[in-house]
């Protein structure tokens, strides 16, 4: 098994999620999420006054998947947030080593 967490612009939440329903994917986490990359922020104007805003606004989605279906799921979601633009987000695989479902004890694939 593998967990998949992608970092995307917020715009892009309900396209990413409404993807990876048609893709099969039956859950994720949704996280708020602040941070930069190579973009380093941005000048905004508020009230007059010019401030740097460091840290963006982002979304962090985290899910976990058979290792046999990463790539797959990795496609849908590039496809589905990609912007073309600086700021698309970035994405991590890692391993797991297991996953217990609370309610019924089930492990690995089966509690997924």
């Amino acid at each position: 098994m593998k967990k998949i967490e992608a970092i995307i612009k917020p715009f892009k939440l309900e396209e990413v999620r409404r993807a990876l329903s048609e893709a099969g994917v039956q859950g994720m986490t949704v996280i708020p999420a602040k941070g930069f990359g190579r973009q380093r922020g941005h000048t905004e104007l508020y009230k007059g006054m010019e401030y740097v805003v460091d840290l963006l606004p982002k979304i962090k989605v985290e899910l976990l998947a058979p290792s046999a279906d990463v790539d797959k799921i990795v496609e849908v979601i590039i496809s589905a947030a990609k912007t073309g633009r600086i700021g698309d987000g970035k994405i991590f695989i890692t391993d797991v080593e297991d996953v217990i479902r609370i309610r019924t004890g089930e492990r690995g694939e089966a509690a997924v």
